[in-house]
This record gives structure tokens, C-alpha cells and sequence, in this order.
């Protein structure tokens, strides 16, 4: 067996060693050039105003929800009374007949009576 004796030194990088095929480039991960990537506490500055912005409309949403809410609520209740009023009125010239009809009878103007 022969041994070499200048063996070709391999290029070394952050990943290991590299092919020294010239065809074979180191594959790029990010599309992104160094220059523009965004830095971690801007991202999070970022995320945190996003976030205050969700937490506003979501209040806003609550609010206009109850609001609309406040106003069922109120005409469900005005649609209860005028239920009321009328069952009453109802009630009211019932009673008043039946009232008419007993004092026509006490007064003897039956139909028996009056013929």
C-alpha cells in the first residue's frame, strides 16, 4: 500500500468540512441578506404593539357589544310593558262589562225582563 504523503487539506467552515467540488456550493439558508434581518427585540417591540392593538379592539368589540346588548335589553322591556298595558286594558273593559252586565241584572233588565 502507498501512502500519500502531501494529503489535499480540506476547507473547513462553521458546519464541518466542505466539498471541494466546485459545483457543489454551500446551500444559503436564509433568503435574506444579513443586513436586513430584523432583530430580536424588534421583532418582540413589534409583536408587543401588535398584541396592545388586538387588546384595544377587542375592548372596543365588548363595548359595542354590550351596547347593542343595553338596547335589546330595553326593548325587550318596553315590549314586556306594552304587553302589559294591553292585557290590562283587556282586562279592564272585561271587567267593565261584566260590571254593566251585574247592575243590569240588579236593576232588573234582564232579558227575561225586557223581553
Amino acid at each position: 500500500m502507498a501512502e500519500i504523503s502531501n494529503p489535499i487539506p480540506l476547507a473547513s467552515s462553521s458546519n464541518g468540512r466542505v466539498s471541494g467540488k466546485p459545483w457543489k456550493a454551500a446551500t444559503i439558508r436564509s433568503q435574506a441578506p444579513k443586513g436586513r434581518k430584523i432583530q430580536w427585540e424588534e421583532r418582540m417591540e413589534r409583536t408587543k404593539r401588535e398584541q396592545a392593538i388586538k387588546e384595544l379592539e377587542n375592548e372596543l368589540k365588548e363595548e359595542e357589544q354590550a351596547e347593542k346588548q343595553r338596547r335589546r335589553q330595553i326593548t325587550m322591556e318596553r315590549k314586556k310593558a306594552a304587553e302589559e298595558r294591553r292585557k290590562l286594558e283587556e282586562e279592564k273593559t272585561k271587567m267593565g262589562a261584566r260590571k254593566a252586565a251585574r247592575r243590569r241584572r240588579q236593576a232588573g233588565r234582564t232579558k227575561k225582563v225586557n223581553g
